[in-house]
């Protein structure tokens, strides 16, 4: 799990890596030999297949350059051109390789029913040619897919083949992955203990191999693992750990992220002014990237912390900031949920005229 190899919409799944092989132009140990004038027909033959091999390649290599850069569609286009080339000169395990790519990319792109389709072509082949890292790569895309589709069972099958595959090759990186993306299995479906022991093993091990970005990753589904516990003091443990390595990183929307989450954490705790300090980081955060949405929600939740300690004139003050940005984007929901914060604001100061404008306001909006 490389830098290269994460995607923030793959919605805190650890992607299996793809084997560098696949990044890369093969470079063929290729036999040169003299013909004579009666074997031209052999040596075009040798030629034409040559020139297949060399196109289907090269489509591969245009795909997964496509993929790295988020471009989709033009990712499969490419992707299927050389599976239709690879299927012409019958080299199925190079036709297993694109479809596992294809499955990524439908994956990454939140086609689930491609995904699925894709992965369990390749598990077909991978397994007609006893490819076992293929067959990993393939149950992670049907599991990761089965999961965001809410088929848990189907998805907790798959991954644990994977689990197993990965253990039988001593793949540490791929395990970390298959144990983390059980565990969000397991959390979907509600089983809570059961997701934070994979996920605490899969953190074990990224930690072996000193891997920050797993290891931000794992972090932070833990903390999500506990806290839907409403173990607030472990899920802020794990948060604190995750967001000091996204700092590290300069992995800053994850660090937004997790700071709301801490926020939060330390809001339901009734630690208002620790749930102040973490929300006002990523406000600052928000700002710097330009995220008008995450400064909009700090900007509430700074409003309503402030109001749980009674502070109602900084309530105020940062409600009246939310109000200015909601209407700057457009956002009508947000505008009346702000007029309406303001509206008890001030009536919690007494200031009662302010509060009818704002009332006034909300009329005037519906």
């Amino acid at each position: 799990m490389t830098k290269g190899g994460w995607n923030n919409s793959s919605k805190n799944t650890v992607p299996l890596q793809l084997p560098t092989a696949y990044l890369k132009p093969v470079k063929r140990n290729t036999i040169t030999h003299e013909f004579d004038a009666g074997s031209q027909a052999e040596i075009s033959l040798l030629q034409e297949t040559d020139d297949q091999l060399s196109e289907a390649s090269k489509l591969m290599r245009h795909g997964i350059q496509q993929q790295q850069a988020g471009e989709y569609a033009a990712a499969i286009n490419y992707f299927q051109k050389s599976l239709g080339l690879f299927q012409t000169l019958g080299d199925l395990p190079k036709q297993a390789q694109v479809l596992s790519l294809l499955g990524l990319v439908a994956y990454t792109g939140g086609d689930y029913k491609g995904a699925i389709a894709y992965s369990e072509q390749c598990l077909a082949l991978s397994k007609a040619n006893s490819d076992l890292v293929m067959q990993m790569q393939a149950l992670s895309h049907l599991g990761n897919a089965y999961r965001h589709l809410n088929a848990h069972k189907e998805a907790i099958e798959y991954l644990e083949k994977c689990l197993r595959i990965t253990q039988q090759l001593q793949d540490q990186r791929s395990q970390v992955a298959a144990l983390n993306n059980l565990g969000l299995v397991y959390k979907a479906s509600g089983n809570f203990a059961q997701a934070i022991e994979y996920q605490q093993q899969s953190l074990e091990i990224v930690r072996e191999l000193k891997d920050n970005w797993g290891e931000e990753q794992v972090l932070k589904n833990l903390g999500n693992a506990w806290y839907a516990l409403d173990d607030y003091p472990k899920a802020i443990a794990y948060y604190e750990q995750c967001v000091v390595l996204s700092r590290s990183l300069n992995n800053v929307r994850s660090a937004s992220q997790v700071l709301k989450n801490l926020g939060n954490a330390c809001y339901a705790l009734g630690n208002y002014s620790k749930a102040i300090e973490y929300y006002q980081e990523r406000l600052q955060l928000a700002r710097v990237i330009a995220d008008k949405r995450s400064e909009e929600q700090s900007l509430g939740s700074l409003g309503v912390a402030c109001e749980a300690l009674g502070d109602y004139t900084q309530a105020i003050s940062y409600y009246e900031e939310r109000l200015l940005l909601a209407r700057t984007m457009k956002d009508r929901r947000s505008e009346e949920q702000t007029l309406a914060s303001l509206r008890v604001a001030c009536y919690a100061l007494g200031d009662y005229a302010k509060a009818i404008q704002y009332q006034q306001g909300i009329e005037n909006r519906e």
